[in-house]
């Protein structure tokens, strides 16, 4: 009885000061993910059943161990293994472990079309089609994506950019004080983007599409900006916006955000929203409590 006291580890006696349990869906980026961790200077372990994440724990808990900072993938992969994850989980928030769990997500047809990019098999599609092994990991992950900590939708997400937002929401002591602020360009006929804090459609504005020798140009182009603000509204919605803006900011940064992800939105995501976009962004540059970046999610589309 005494051997095994000693070799159940406390939480007093562990070093440990967090603990990230890293799931998702396949192809939704969890390797990034796991990078982002071993670059901030984690213990990382890839594709650890659940039974094996306890055994894990024991260890890097245990007295004497000095490991601090710890991160483990654990999905589908792990097959008839993978069942307990939840209650491995519920385990670690029992006994007072210093965890979190991210979940990576991604709509079907990013997942779709990351699989026919790597022509890797879906490990729940060994001998049926992408797409049923895609709907069969969503029943599986349904409940631990329920109770994760952070979930993260890489839709639509460069690996640069997503290694920032995961980052900057799960790191915080990596972004130096400063927000992550994202302008994104789109087009609503391809649909919103699903990671967007705030969203601003500017449909209302003069359209190039509809002028032949614009509609094959972009946003980025002077001429498209010069015609989208010939009537002057783009001027008055500047006026509204850029102040609104610089108040909700700092009230984001106040409240402890990371990062804050603007949409602008127009009809194809390649003239109006691109242009704005653009703008906002430079307009922020300025600024040395911001780190901005830019995404034109739509502007490469003709249909």
């Amino acid at each position: 009885m005494a051997a095994t006291s000693e070799s159940t580890p406390t939480t007093t006696e562990s070093r440990l000061e967090d603990l990230v349990v890293i799931s998702g869906y396949s192809g939704a980026g969890k390797s990034t993910a796991m990078a982002v961790f071993e670059d901030a200077g984690y213990f990382c372990v890839d594709n650890l059943p659940p039974e094996m994440i306890r055994s894990f724990v024991e260890l890097i808990t245990h007295q004497g161990s000095k490991v601090e900072r710890a991160a483990v993938v654990s999905d589908v992969r792990g097959g008839e293994f993978f069942e307990p994850l939840e209650g491995v989980i519920e385990d670690l928030h029992a006994r007072g472990l210093p965890s979190r769990v991210l979940f990576l997500d991604a709509d079907d047809l990013t997942l779709l079309d990351r699989y026919k990019e790597t022509r890797r098999r879906h490990p729940l599609a060994k001998e049926s089609s992408i797409a049923s092994g895609i709907a069969a990991e969503r029943a599986i992950l349904g409940p631990i994506k329920e109770h994760s900590d952070f979930v993260i939708d890489s839709s639509g997400l460069k690996a640069s950019h997503l290694r920032r937002r995961i980052a900057d929401e799960l790191l915080p002591r990596q972004s130096q004080g400063r927000l992550a602020l994202t302008f994104q360009s789109f087009g609503f006929k391809h649909g919103p983007p699903r990671d967007a804090d705030l969203v601003f459609d500017v449909r209302f504005l003069p359209n190039p599409h509809y002028v032949p020798d614009l509609r094959e140009l972009t946003g980025l182009d002077p001429r498209v900006v010069d015609y989208v603000g010939r009537e002057g509204k783009l001027e008055q919605l500047y006026a509204h916006l850029e102040p609104l803006l610089e108040f909700l900011v700092p009230e984001y940064e106040e409240e402890g955000k990371a990062h804050l992800s603007i949409a602008i939105g127009c009809t194809g995501g390649r003239h109006r929203s691109v242009a704005i976009t653009e703008h906002l962004a430079q307009r922020f540059r300025e600024r040395d409590d911001v780190v901005v970046e830019v995404e034109h999610r739509d502007v490469g589309r003709r249909t």
